[in-house]
This record gives structure tokens, sequence and C-alpha cells, in this order.
């Protein structure tokens, strides 16, 4: 076994539990070498990775706990919603809460239904920084996709999301589409789950928007193809070319084969590998995987956007949403009278601009 022969040779173990942290996979280290070769690791780090094991087992119960509560809290008060990636991806792919890090509660619910959700949020004990004036609520709800929330305890951190991606990302799969298609199934920890068929492009659009930085959300992609063996994949690929994110879910994919060896039908693997963007998208993003930054530099990411989109008119439309994407950093930029508020057009451009210059210096050549 592979795992076996490495763990043998001259490892850093402090360098191998630091990077396990930051990609979010220290239960599933454990787990892996608990199975595999427990007597060939030092004690000292058994024990260290047997504790965190144990601390994400007692955070995660917690956080199911709540997470739970809330949505009967939105049920009886006639919002429909349901949980994204968390405890929900945890119980129904991984099969144990204790084997996923996760550190808020994303809860997907449709757009008419954030404000009275927030209401009920902050009614039981959470704030959000965003205490907007109506006209910029609005601006919220149509031009942003996600409002977070901290309980006041300070230990929990709730997202309501109505969008998967930002608006500009032109993937308006929860809005458009799902609610429309799709219904929740239960598994045996009583949480609502979308469907498998559903939840495989979804979590490829977000590994996509998030750059794929951490490794947790390609072993998510590589678990799910595992775990559903009798996957509908001619469901999956009709939806991600409906969506225009057949590209994003390819990515995925190709990532998922590549790095942990994940294995699907032959005809999805020939698309998946016959595709060159995708390659070049890939090698970034193991790249960006082991570099160990904070930050992607501003014109490289936006390049990532634009090659990650198979359809001219959905990158006309990236360039024309980037562009006029009224968003929270716009109103901090200069904070404006709602009489002045259609200036933010004007100087959204400008900003995005500032931005991108500024961070020009990363560009490695």
């Amino acid at each position: 076994m592979r795992i076996r022969s490495l763990v043998h040779e001259n490892v850093d173990w402090q360098y191998v539990i630091k990077i396990a942290q930051r990609h979010g996979v220290m239960p599933l280290l454990y787990k892996s070498l608990s199975s595999a070769c427990r007597e060939a690791v030092p004690p000292t780090i058994m024990e260290t990775l047997k504790e965190h094991y144990q601390a994400n087992d007692r955070r995660n119960l917690f956080l199911t706990g709540e997470l739970i509560r809330l949505l009967h809290l939105f049920d009886s008060n006639g919002i429909p919603a349901f949980p994204f990636k968390g405890p929900a991806l945890a119980a129904s792919v991984y099969g144990d809460l204790a084997l996923r890090q996760f550190s808020d509660l994303d809860i997907l619910m449709q757009r008419q239904d954030v404000v009275k959700a927030r209401d009920l949020l902050i009614s039981s004990g959470y704030t959000t920084e965003f205490q907007f004036k109506k006209i910029q609520t609005d601006a919220l709800l149509k031009y942003q996709y996600e409002l977070p929330f901290t309980h006041k305890s300070g230990k929990i951190f709730v997202e309501l999301q109505w969008e998967l991606v930002p608006r500009y990302l032109n993937c308006a799969l929860v809005s458009k589409y799902l609610w429309k298609h799709s219904e929740p199934v239960t598994d045996t920890s009583g949480l609502p789950l979308l469907q498998p068929e559903y939840l495989l492009p979804m979590l490829c659009i977000h590994g996509t928007k998030d750059f794929w930085r951490q490794l947790i959300w390609v072993c998510d992609v590589a678990e799910m193809v595992r775990i559903y063996k009798d996957l509908d994949w001619d469901s999956v690929m009709t939806l991600a070319e409906t969506l225009g994110c057949q590209r994003m879910l390819f990515l995925g994919l190709y990532l998922a084969k590549d790095i942990l060896g994940a294995s699907f039908p032959d005809e999805v693997l020939q698309q998946t590998e016959a595709n060159p963007v995708v390659k070049g998208l890939a090698g970034q993003v193991k790249r960006w995987l082991f570099e160990g930054n904070e930050d992607i530099p501003g014109v490289e990411n936006l390049l990532f956007y634009l090659r990650s989109k198979e359809r001219l008119k959905d990158r006309i439309m990236y360039s024309q949403r980037l562009l006029t994407t009224i968003s929270p950093r716009d109103w901090a930029f200069l904070p404006l009278p709602s009489s002045l508020s259609f200036l933010y057009y004007l100087l959204r451009p400008i900003r995005l601009a500032a931005w991108y210059v500024l961070r020009l210096p990363r560009l490695k050549v």
C-alpha cells in the first residue's frame, strides 16, 4: 500500500500536520493512518492527530445539533431550506460526522425568504454586520449570494445562501433551476439533502469559485463518486451542460482522479481528459494547492474564471457582471446616501481597476 511505503520514508510530520490543517483533512489523515499503519507513525504524532479528531467530532456534533434546530425553526415559519456542505456532506458522503472538518453552517434557501430568515436568526441570538437600509438590502439580495451571521457566543457561524456563487460567475443554480427541479431527500441523520446528481455539480462549482484552494473540496468530489456508484451520470452531464458549468464539473472530476485516484465511467473519463483547457486549469489548481500563498493574483484569478466557462456568452456575461455587480466592498469603499447610490455603478470599475493594479506585482514572470 502506497501510504505504508510513504510513512517509512523521512517524513516531516510537523509539516504534514500543518498542511493537513490548512487543507481541512486532519480527520481523514488520522483515519487513514490509523487504519493503514498506526504502528509506523510516531506515537506523539498519532496522539496529536487523535486529539484533533476527537475535538472535531465534538464540535461537529455541536454544530449539527444547531443546524437541525435552525432547520426546524425555518420550517415552522414556512421557509424551505436545506444544508449544503458541512454536516449534510459529512453524513451523506463520508458516513461519519467526525470525518469532515467544517467551520460554519451553510443553509440554502430562496431569495424571497432571506429577510424573514435573517429576522429569525437575529431573534435567536445571531448578529450580522450587514445592517442595511432597504435600498442596500434590495441590492444585497439582487447582486450578492450569501449573508453571514455570528452567534452571540462567538462559537457558531451561519451563512444564508440564495445563490451558490456570486452573480458575476453566472451560475444561478439555486434560484433558476434547483428549486424547480430538485426534491431534497433525507438520510439516516434526519438532515434534508440534495439529490446526488445535483450535489456533484454544486460541489464542482463551489470548488471552482474558490480556486480549489483546499484539498478537502477535491476529497468531497472523490468520495462522492466512490460512494454513489449508481449515480445517474446522464442527468449529471445534462444538468452541467444546461447550466453552462460542464467545464467546472470536468475540472472537479479531473482533480479527483489525478490527485486522489477517483474512478468513474469511461465515457465520463474520456470527456474529462479530452479537454485541454481543463488540464490547464488543473495544472494551475495543483500549483495553488501546495504553494501556501493566501491570495491568488487578481489578473490570474480573473483569467481562471474566464477559462472555467465553456460558453462564450457566459464569458461575456461574467465580464459585464463583474463590472456592474455592486458588493459590500463598494459600499465600504465609499459610503454614499441613498440618493447617490447610482454612482456605485461608476465607482465599481474604478475600484476594481485599482484592486487589480495593486495585485499585479504578485504575478510571476
